[in-house]
């Protein structure tokens, strides 16, 4: 019994710290994309240049480490904004033919 106990309650802070994690660096995205594919991960930084219509449309944020682009589908910040971006990583993201390179695919995002 108490070996269960003990079993979920380290399953437990392993899942509350996992959600705890802060932002990710945009580098360490950027050097190694395979190691955050598809996987949801939050970035802080700057939106340095943006584009959408409609509602959709896509923007660059970048750290002091590096930049990487953002796909929204909920609305474009204008440049010099900080965020705060949620998402998931995706290889390969291609705009009007542009290849992008690794990009966040936002599942949401808020200014600071």
């Amino acid at each position: 019994m108490t070996k269960r106990i003990i079993w979920g309650a380290a399953l437990a802070a392993s899942l509350f710290l996992t959600a705890c994690a802060g932002p990710v660096k945009i580098a360490r995205i950027n050097a190694d994309p395979s190691r955050y594919y598809k996987r949801t991960v939050r970035v802080d930084g700057t939106v340095t240049t943006s584009v959408g219509i409609l509602g959709t449309g896509g923007y660059q944020i970048e750290d002091e480490t590096g930049r990487i682009y953002v796909l929204s589908r909920t609305g474009v910040p204008s440049g010099g904004t900080r965020v705060s971006v949620t998402g998931s990583v995706i290889g390969g993201a291609q705009i009007l033919g542009t290849s992008l390179g690794t990009a966040i695919r936002e599942e949401h995002h808020s200014v600071k």
